[in-house]
């Protein structure tokens, strides 16, 4: 790994306490970036800081943030600029998913898919991008918005209709907000995953057990990895830092507007 790579980079990770957001602050900072750790999850997100801290390669903090709230997303921005300078990268990480079927879908579940995996990579994408302005283009390299999408930003499932409208929403912002902000040497894009081994899959694992959709714990993932990805298997946070960190680089400079699928395969099934 190279300790440089990501040097330089001040980087905003939403739900970053565990998961997915937990692996791409470790593998960040291991590259050089600081980051700085936001979630409801205060608590976790300071363990994964202190990890980071620890370790002395990049520098992280972590603040509590409800993606909901706009005033948390300009709070995470200014303890970036606090703590490190300037931010260069917003990374909308943070994301929920309550499965039902489509008759049960009530105002709850809607609105809570909704408000935070789409309004709360709405007020990211916003928030990021006023003190992106003021601090004036860089010379040499854009800054970068990057909003994690989903195998559900291209299709849908019969089980989980307001978390694919939501992902939806995320890639119509990757595509018009790479058109909007581009003038301000801003790109925008993002990547898909699967179906990853994480804390959120292994609830949706039981919810999918209570609405009846799977018989017993573990069949959800066991019965995706045979008939639904064509690699075979899951994917683990280790399968996307990957292309998480090739987003945050300089080596996508030149890519805007683009959605990334990490997902073994199940799009083209």
């Amino acid at each position: 790994m190279d300790p440089k790579r990501l040097s330089g980079k001040n980087i905003v990770i939403t739900g970053a306490a565990q998961g997915m957001g937990a692996a791409n602050a470790m593998y960040f900072a291991a590259q050089g970036a600081n980051v700085v750790l936001g979630d409801l999850n205060l608590d976790g997100a300071k363990a994964v800081a202190d990890s980071i801290n620890a370790a002395g390669v990049g520098k992280a903090v972590a603040v509590a943030m409800n993606v909901t709230k706009r005033e948390d997303h300009t709070k995470a921005v200014q303890a970036c600029v606090d703590a490190f300078g300037s931010i260069n990268v917003y990374l909308n990480n943070a994301g929920v998913n309550k499965p039902k079927m489509l008759l049960d879908i009530d105002d709850e579940n809607w609105d809570l898919i909704m408000n935070v995996n789409a309004k709360g990579t709405l007020y990211g994408m916003q928030e990021a991008t006023k003190q992106m302005i003021k601090q004036g283009p860089m010379e040499d390299h854009p800054y970068k918005i990057i909003n994690v999408g989903s195998i559900l930003s291209r299709a849908a499932f019969l089980d989980v209709i307001p978390y694919s409208c939501s992902k939806h929403a995320v890639l119509a912002m990757i595509t018009g907000g790479a058109k909007a902000l581009w003038e301000h040497n801003i790109t925008v894009n993002g990547y898909g995953p699967g179906v990853v081994k994480t804390e959120l899959w292994e609830q949706l694992d039981k919810d999918l057990v209570e609405i009846g959709m799977f018989e017993k714990e573990g069949q959800s993932m066991d019965h995706l990895a045979e008939t639904m990805i064509l690699m075979k298997k899951l994917s683990t946070p280790d399968d996307v830092i990957g292309t998480a960190a090739f987003l945050c680089s300089h080596e996508s400079d030149y890519m805007t507007g683009q959605l990334l699928m990490i997902d073994g395969g199940i799009i083209m099934q």
